[in-house]
């Protein structure tokens, strides 16, 4: 605006210049140099003239370098509005790229966690475990544990030939196993069943030998002399029935012993 405001003014005192020296010319010469005041009003205008046409010419070289420089900055502010977006643009990418690195580590942190999860639930199938059968706490290994269950479900189902070679079985594989007591007892109910007397008496007594004081020890006392009257040795029953109630006088089996021997006088 101030650069304009200069232009017209020397604009307007050029015009003035140059109309004064057009009057002058048209003055008749005898006026023009009628004095010296004429002449040096003259050179006074033209030197004024010259003077504004030199500013002139300097304001419009001036404009035109502002001009320049104007479109160089422009220039430069185009080009550091382009780097600003650049930047932005990578900011963002960056940004994108963190975030998908996040949650790709997310991914493999809950995808350790489930094959960790898994590992320990493998494991936990081999691991020995704790266990608790007919009233005993011991450990013992997972396919242990199977096999005990999938013999006794034999006998449950009334399989008792098939129970007895499971229980057999079992006794060879896992000869110190937790739960041997329990197994002998089941196994001599199989015979029982099956009338195998000799072998259910002896499996009965191996209990009692080896853990008499199993909660089902009375139950393989009074079996033992359920055995012997089958193979009519009234005798031997007589003794184990009469050895029971001294042994195990709390025990229901010590109960039915006595309605036995009751029966047997």
């Amino acid at each position: 605006m101030r650069t304009t405001a200069v232009m017209r003014a020397g604009a307007r005192a050029a015009m003035a210049a140059c109309l004064g020296i057009a009057l002058l010319g048209s003055m008749p010469a005898h006026a023009l140099f009628s004095d010296d005041e004429a002449r040096r009003a003259i050179l006074d205008l033209r030197q004024r003239h010259d003077a504004m046409q030199a500013a002139q010419q300097k304001q419009a070289e001036e404009l035109r370098r502002l001009g320049e420089d104007n479109a160089q900055l422009r220039r430069s502010l185009l080009d550091l509005q382009a780097q600003i977006d650049g930047l932005r643009t990578d900011l963002a990418k960056s940004r994108g790229q963190e975030e998908q690195l996040a949650r790709d580590l997310a991914d493999m942190q809950r995808r350790q966690k489930d094959i960790a999860q898994g590992v320990d639930e493998r494991l936990r199938k081999f691991e020995p475990a704790k266990v608790t059968v007919d009233g005993r706490e011991f450990v013992a290994d997972p396919a242990e544990a199977r096999e005990y269950d999938a013999a006794l479900a034999q006998f449950r189902k009334g399989d008792f030939a098939g129970a007895g070679n499971a229980f057999t079985g079992f006794l060879k594989t896992y000869p110190q196993s937790g739960y041997r007591p329990s197994v002998l007892f089941w196994l001599g109910n199989a015979q029982y069943a099956t009338r195998d007397y000799q072998a259910a008496i002896a499996n009965f007594k191996s209990l009692l030998a080896a853990a008499p004081d199993h909660p089902r020890a009375p139950e393989a006392a009074l079996s033992i002399a359920n055995c012997q009257l089958e193979l009519k040795e009234v005798r031997g029953a007589r003794k184990t029935l009469e050895d029971l109630i001294k042994v195990y006088p709390q025990s229901e089996a010590a109960v039915a012993a006595k309605d036995r021997l009751a029966k047997m006088r």
